[in-house]
């Protein structure tokens, strides 16, 4: 059985680290990539709602 070295296990560690906070921002992005078009729609839809308000 291979032991590792204190150097090796902390690399190790700082990789899962780094790859655990890319999880967590790709599933950050994911969430965004999904709520975005719908508060935009929304916002375009109030607009047009104090638009029309307004001039009609």
């Amino acid at each position: 059985m291979t032991t590792m070295s204190k150097e090796e296990a902390l690399k190790f560690q700082k990789t899962e680290a780094e790859i655990a906070k890319l999880m967590a921002e790709t599933m950050k992005i994911q969430k965004e990539s999904f709520w975005y078009p719908i508060a935009i729609s929304g916002g375009l839809i109030a607009a047009v709602a104090a638009a029309v308000k307004i001039f009609f």
